[in-house]
């Protein structure tokens, strides 16, 4: 195992077989890999080495490690931080990477803990000075961009934004190896059970190319169903602020915002959405906005390429039908 190397950490199969994000953080790791002249490895909870391969080969990785133990089917907490921990203690990497989701909120923090070093969440880019790494990160609800300077010769800790970094295209690379890493968990008690696993079925909202969703403007959540109509009717997928999923008006998976998903859609149609900082955290990277709000004065509008000052129920139908024809 090579000390000082630059590795990238995943669990679970969501896209094609990949962890959910791990070709963007892949592409950052490779590119950092480069700059510090260090190793690029990718350690994997669960997911077979076998099965990332090719993909790892693409991107430049030296060695696909993997640790497997019961104790981390689901990804707890605790034994996932305690089995991190024992990884860094045994390799020394520079910096540790994780594509930033729900369970990283909470591993990432602790495992950065337990080693004693630093750690930056909701990082966008990260590049190097010297031997010290600058990070910089999304703050404040996504207005504004933090940098923070990590120096230092301890193991880094850096989650990335979700849809943040565009993945490079795959090319062709040498095999890498692959390693069984062996961690003891026998004296993990886990402190919070899971009782049951919500089970996301079919696309995800974060891969989604058009995305239509919908704010408290509805008044209603039997108005939401012309949202998943329109969505339907042109291709893409409902989304939804997070008022509506805090209502219980639908799942947390359709969440768009700095505490749901992060997407990157071609087309993001905001309807009844007054464009929070919060919301635009989630969308704001879409390659055009199209919002709809009776408020000419709604934040939305300072975003979007199109824009309707209106009634979306009035205007709803009439797009459905557009869409259909």
């Amino acid at each position: 195992m090579s000390n000082n190397a630059v590795v990238v950490c995943t669990w679970g199969e969501e896209r094609g077989g990949l962890p959910g994000g791990a070709e963007e953080v892949l592409t950052l790791a490779n590119q950092l890999s480069q700059r510090l002249g260090a190793d690029l490895n990718w350690l994997t909870l669960g997911t077979s080495a076998s099965g990332i391969a090719e993909t790892a080969a693409a991107f430049g990785v030296a060695s696909v490690q993997q640790i497997e133990d019961a104790k981390l089917e689901g990804v707890p907490a605790d034994a996932t931080v305690e089995a991190l921990a024992q990884y860094c203690a045994a390799t020394s990497p520079r910096v540790i990477l994780f594509s930033q989701d729900a369970a990283t909120r909470t591993i990432a923090p602790r495992l950065a803990g337990r080693i004693g070093s630093a750690v930056v969440m909701n990082a966008i880019e990260v590049a190097t000075e010297g031997s010290s790494l600058e990070v910089t990160a999304a703050a404040y609800g996504g207005d504004t961009r933090s940098l923070y300077v990590l120096a230092g010769e301890g193991t880094q800790v850096i989650a990335v934004t979700a849809n943040s970094i565009t993945a490079a295209q795959p090319a062709a690379g040498s095999t890498p190896s692959t390693e069984s890493i062996s961690v003891d968990l026998s004296s993990v008690q886990e402190r919070i059970r899971v009782v049951e696993a919500a089970k996301s079925e079919g696309p995800r909202l974060e891969d989604a190319e058009i995305i239509v969703s919908g704010g408290r403007g509805l008044g209603s959540v039997e108005n939401y169903k012309l949202i998943r109509e329109l969505a339907e009717a042109m291709g893409g997928m409902p989304g939804a602020s997070r008022p509506l999923v805090d209502e219980g008006w639908v799942d947390s998976s359709h969440q768009v915002g700095l505490t749901g998903k992060i997407t990157k859609p071609t087309l993001y149609v905001a309807i009844g959405i007054s464009g929070a900082s919060q919301h635009m955290a989630g969308c704001g990277a879409a390659n055009a906005i199209a919002a709809i709000n009776k408020d000419s004065e709604a934040a939305i509008f300072q975003h979007a390429r199109f824009g309707v000052v209106g009634d979306a129920l009035e205007l709803l139908p009439e797009l459905i039908r557009a869409a259909k024809a």
